[in-house]
């Protein structure tokens, strides 16, 4: 037959008859050596039957088992089990692709390395002695860009131990890392992603990048508020997070990575990346640190606030140490290093540790433009007048009078301000406090009455317009009519009267009643114009308590006018910047604004005014100012209820301010300008004048002597009121100061 070679399967009974007898195979699967080609296959007889049922089968085999209540629970597991992996592989297939897709994505959307680096808000300012020393910083510094390889190995490793020891074995997150976290914060009984983190260095590194999305100031109230939604630790976050990290790795190599966290990282004191805070605490580049600076550094990193070492040297010191174990422990440093690194913790530079200036540093940033200052998006250098000796000084002297003078937990407050001649400022203390920045300057914004400190203005008028020292006044009872105010009767401080009293001795003892009569004599109008033209800007008292300090003025603006007699007439703008550039740039944008202006006095009347008041201190109120074997002069100020306390005046090299009260007020207690104010005063310009060659006032001295009053006198004999040898009341006050300043005669 035509189909006799093909081979068919054997058919069910045939296998089973075959297997029946119990001796393994049946004799049909024998390979046989006939011209079958050594195929096995059923016998001819069984060809060409048909196949018996199921049915059959059964009938004529072992019965199939029957599937019980245990069977078919197995069946639904399994099929539970075949269902959920199912479901599972296709739902992680799919995860995959979306997340592969997600890091591709973000990979090629990331911008160049470079543009990574530098991602602040706003500029820097460094500011600059008169000697081109760096002693303040404001705004957000970048020292420069570094990378991974340029910065010291020890600060690589210290970055590297203690936030990601793992850091070149992971693919930007670490799930070991993230359940260990959760662990840890689920046991203390936080919530998974409250504390610790898990976060990789990649993780940290795409933070700072808030994940791609810069800061706009149209979108955000604040640069704060951005910077706080950057940190947000919600579930969406982390996963968009993990997903920015990935697409890092995939953009970036493992140390480009960590290039940008270097320059990215906030580190305290306003560093903005590793060499700024390098910089800022230690005046060195990040490529120069040791292991201990290094661990300090990186110690930073988990509360930059908190252990910034010019918060709390010693705090920072002890972060710095676990950070050397944990070097050690993986193999960073060797126990030698370790061991040196512990034994010699890292120190702040000297422009670090002084950390003076901080309130001169603020009205210098206040005094300037706000686009190159408080809001500058550029990095800015400001050169300044501020001399460090004297800003030392001052802070000194005032600490040494509230350290033995006055009372312990005493909260009043004082401020010194020390300048040359021509207003520029050496040295500037706006509170007790000196290590602040951004806090309330009592020497700048404190408007405060000035009391008889205002007087040398008063007197400084009347010499303009030709009264003398030796001319007389009466210092005796004193009642004016103030229209709208009634009857107003001024005292002297101890309420007793001298009589008859020359203009120096009426400065030189601070009589009230004398200084009144001089005010009404020369005109009020004309002293308010004189102590304007001095620099006295504050709104001025239009009432004869004018020539007593009614009004209220700064401590910078009145050292300011004092610093005018000094120079010899002629107006003051106190500054304290010299000269604003760009980073990097050696034009400069903007030059120093202040300095010496118009004259106000004659130079002969502002040498016999510097005569008086070298008389206050020689003399009078202000003894406790005197310093031994040099030449000062000045004037005391205590404001009605002893609120305010003054102590103004200068040498031939220096003019310097202190004021002393409360902020809220309250009267002092016991003191006057010539106490605590006058004492601090002397304790500065001894520590201003050390080492400084002696040189004499420019003061005209009288060629007879100035009688001294009879301080024991109560009610001398009524004198003539005082009357200027030319009769300048005769003639318009205004008139008369035109004259003198260009010299024309009658």
């Amino acid at each position: 037959m035509s189909d006799s070679g093909r081979r068919k399967p054997p058919l069910v009974a045939d296998r089973r008859n075959g297997t029946s007898s119990g001796k393994g195979k049946s004799a049909g699967s024998k390979r046989t050596g006939n011209g079958g080609g050594g195929r096995s296959g059923p016998p001819k007889s069984t060809r060409g039957k048909a196949k018996p049922t199921k049915g059959a089968a059964r009938r004529s085999g072992t019965p199939r088992k029957r599937r019980g209540p245990i069977g078919l629970l197995a069946a639904l597991v399994a099929w539970i089990v075949r269902l959920i992996w199912g479901v599972t592989w296709r739902l992680t297939l799919v995860t995959v692709l979306i997340i592969g897709l997600s890091v591709a994505y973000v990979a090629n959307s990331m911008p160049p390395l470079e543009d990574q680096l530098d991602g602040r808000a706003r500029g820097s300012v460094t500011m600059l002695d008169n000697e081109g020393k760096t002693f303040a910083w404001r705004g957000d510094q970048f020292g420069g860009v570094v990378t991974a390889d340029t910065v010291s190995p020890y600060l690589k490793h210290a970055i590297i131990a203690t936030e990601d020891k793992r850091f070149y074995r992971h693919f930007g997150v670490s799930p070991r890392g993230i359940a260990s976290a959760v662990s840890i914060n689920l046991s203390e009984g936080r919530g998974p992603l409250s504390g610790h983190g898990g976060s990789t260095i990649t993780q940290q590194t795409a933070k700072l990048l808030c994940l791609g999305d810069p800061y706009d100031p149209a979108v955000w109230p604040s640069e704060a508020a951005y910077e706080a939604d950057c940190r947000a630790s919600t579930i969406w976050r982390k996963i968009r997070e993990a997903v920015y990290a990935m697409g890092l790795e995939a953009k970036y190599s493992k140390d480009e990575v960590l290039t940008i966290y270097m320059n990215r990282a906030f580190l305290g004191a306003g560093s903005r990346g590793f060499e700024a805070a390098s910089q800022r605490y230690f005046g060195k580049s990040a490529a120069n640190v040791t292991p201990a600076e290094a661990a300090m550094l990186a110690g930073l990193l988990v509360a930059p606030t908190r252990y910034a070492p010019t918060a709390n040297l010693a705090r920072s010191q002890n972060r710095a140490s676990v950070i050397v174990r944990l070097m050690r422990d993986q193999g960073y440093l060797t126990e030698a290093e370790a061991r040196n690194a512990l034994a010699n913790p890292a120190q702040l530079s000297e422009a670090a540790e002084a950390e003076s200036g901080g309130y001169f540093a603020d009205w210098v940033m206040a005094s300037g433009p706000e686009f190159l200052t408080r809001k500058t998006t550029e990095d800015v250098v400001i050169r300044t007048t501020l001399d460090q000796r004297i800003q030392r000084a001052a802070e000194a002297g005032l600490a040494e009078i509230f350290a033995t003078k006055v009372k312990e937990g005493s909260e009043a407050q004082a401020a010194v301000v020390v300048m040359s001649a021509d207003g520029a400022v050496r040295g500037m203390v706006g509170g007790r406090r000196t290590k602040v920045s951004g806090a309330f300057n009592r020497a700048t914004q404190a408007l405060r009455q000035t009391g008889s400190a205002f007087k040398p203005f008063v007197y400084a008028t009347a010499l303009e317009l030709g009264y003398h020292w030796d001319d007389t006044v009466q210092d005796e009872p004193l009642t004016i009519n103030i229209p709208g105010s009634g009857p107003w009767s001024p005292e002297n401080y101890d309420r007793r009267y001298r009589g008859t009293v020359t203009l120096a001795q009426a400065l030189q003892h601070s009589l009230n009643i004398p200084a009144v009569k001089v005010a009404d004599s020369v005109g009020l109008d004309l002293v308010r114009k004189i102590a304007g033209d001095f620099g006295i800007e504050s709104d001025l008292a239009q009432g004869p308590a004018l020539a007593l300090g009614a009004s209220e003025s700064t401590l910078v603006e009145m050292t300011g006018a004092f610093a005018g007699i000094l120079n010899g007439g002629s107006s003051v703008t106190p500054y304290g910047l010299v000269e604003l550039k760009l980073q990097g740039q050696s034009e400069a944008l903007m030059q120093a604004e202040g300095g010496i202006g118009e004259r106000v006095i004659r130079e002969a009347a502002a040498q016999e005014l510097i005569w008086m008041m070298h008389n206050v201190v020689t003399s009078g109120t202000g003894g406790r100012a005197a310093l031994p074997g040099r030449d000062v002069a000045g004037k005391t100020g205590t404001t009605s209820a002893a609120r305010d306390a003054w102590f103004i005046g200068f040498s031939a090299d220096y003019v310097a301010g202190v004021w002393m009260g409360y902020d809220d007020n309250t009267p002092l207690t016991g003191v006057t300008g010539g106490g605590l104010p006058a004492e601090i005063w002397h304790e500065v310009m001894v520590r201003v004048h050390d080492g400084l060659p002696v040189n004499p006032l420019p003061m005209a001295r009288p060629e007879r002597r100035v009688p001294e009053p009879d301080v024991a006198q109560t009610n001398p004999a009524p004198r003539a009121a005082p009357q200027p040898r030319s009769q300048p009341q005769r003639q318009d006050p205004i008139e008369r100061l035109i004259r003198n300043l260009f010299g024309i005669r009658n």
